[in-house]
């Protein structure tokens, strides 16, 4: 019997192996060298979206996007990075009069971390808010010892997220609460980030206080609430807005919620005090830029924007996400890799 040419070209087509239809897999990125003076190698410790610089600045913590997961500490004055949480012997006293809903610590294996926030103290004890994911959805509450060789961090406590919020970024407050952003709905359609991505709101932040429930921010509703900071007074919040790739200033606290949004070319992501006063912020790259990462400094009175950094992404490095002022340099994070990139400070 004749086989029709059309039944037979079919029939070719689905006989073929599937990797002829496959794109071929992107190339593995180089191995992190420990000796590179311009990157701190996290190992086991993938995507460190977020970093903040412990008092003294002789060591840094990382977040932990995937991977194994947990936080890292890295010693400052030779890179060294070593898994502090989760880890045997950790120690977990609840704080029960401030987290009284919390259900105890996180599974270790289940546990990546986000953004991260450090009370500023300067104690030899500091207070660690960190945005986790995995069996729940939480910010999770550590004391930082730092009196020892290395930083031991105790779990304390935690606030566990309402459905459907998906967290990123936190900011504490003066009483142990936080403000928090929620980025992307847990459970959201299949395109709701595609939508974010261009623009579409889909998120705000959100407070929490010790004793009291979740409640959202007035006026702060924004595409992809990202990087979240405070002013030291405490009236002013600041929010970068990853989805429509802008920056915004609110007031807090005002009947009449005063909103200041300025448009910034590309994706920001953590915001971050400077010590020059000036806010920092990170971000990725988008359409004919898509393959850079880029730093901005921020004015927080007049909005002004300046450009600090506009960098390609290389082989192992790519996708910055933060700027961490560790002496001369800059430390910038990923949510991706196994490395921080270390450039001098403009």
């Amino acid at each position: 019997m004749r086989i029709p040419t059309s039944l037979a070209l079919v029939s070719l087509f689905l006989a073929a192996p599937c990797s002829l239809a496959q794109p071929p897999p992107a190339p593995a990125p180089p191995p992190c060298v420990p000796t590179d003076p311009g990157y701190v190698c996290t190992g086991a410790q993938q995507g460190p979206e977020d970093l903040v610089v412990l008092p003294g600045d002789a060591w840094v913590l990382a977040s932990s996007m995937s991977g194994d997961g947990g936080i890292a500490a890295i010693r400052t004055s030779d890179r060294t990075a070593v898994k502090v949480y989760p880890i045997p012997g950790a120690k977990h006293p609840l704080d029960t009069k401030h987290y009284a809903g919390c259900p105890g610590p996180p599974t270790p294996g289940k546990f990546t971390t986000h953004g991260l926030y450090l009370f500023p103290g300067g104690g030899p004890v500091e207070r660690l808010l960190v945005v986790g994911h995995g069996e729940r959805e939480a910010i999770e509450v550590f004391n930082v010892d730092i009196r020892g060789a290395t930083p031991e961090l105790i779990w304390i406590g935690c606030v566990i997220a309402p459905e459907p919020i998906g967290l990123n970024s936190v900011r504490g407050l003066t009483d142990g609460g936080f403000i928090t952003t929620n980025f992307l709905a847990r459970g959201a359609s299949p395109d709701a980030r595609q939508k974010m991505s261009a623009g579409e709101t889909n998120g705000e932040l959100w407070e929490w206080h010790p004793g009291g429930k979740w409640q959202k921010v007035p006026g702060s509703q924004a595409a992809g609430a990202n990087g979240v900071e405070l002013s030291h007074d405490g009236k002013t919040l600041y929010m970068a807005a990853w989805g429509s790739q802008s920056f915004v200033r609110l007031s807090r606290g005002d009947k009449k919620v005063q909103r200041d949004e300025v448009p910034l070319g590309f994706r920001i992501d953590n915001i971050h005090w400077a010590a020059d006063g000036s806010l920092l912020g990170v971000g990725q790259g988008t359409g004919a830029n898509a393959q850079r990462w880029q730093a901005v400094k921020i004015d927080p009175k007049t909005l002004k924007v300046t450009e600090l950094m506009n960098r390609a992404d290389v082989p192992g490095f790519a996708a910055g996400t933060v700027a961490a002022e560790v002496g001369k340099n800059w430390w910038i994070g990923s949510f991706r890799g196994d490395r921080i990139a270390i450039v001098p400070a403009p």
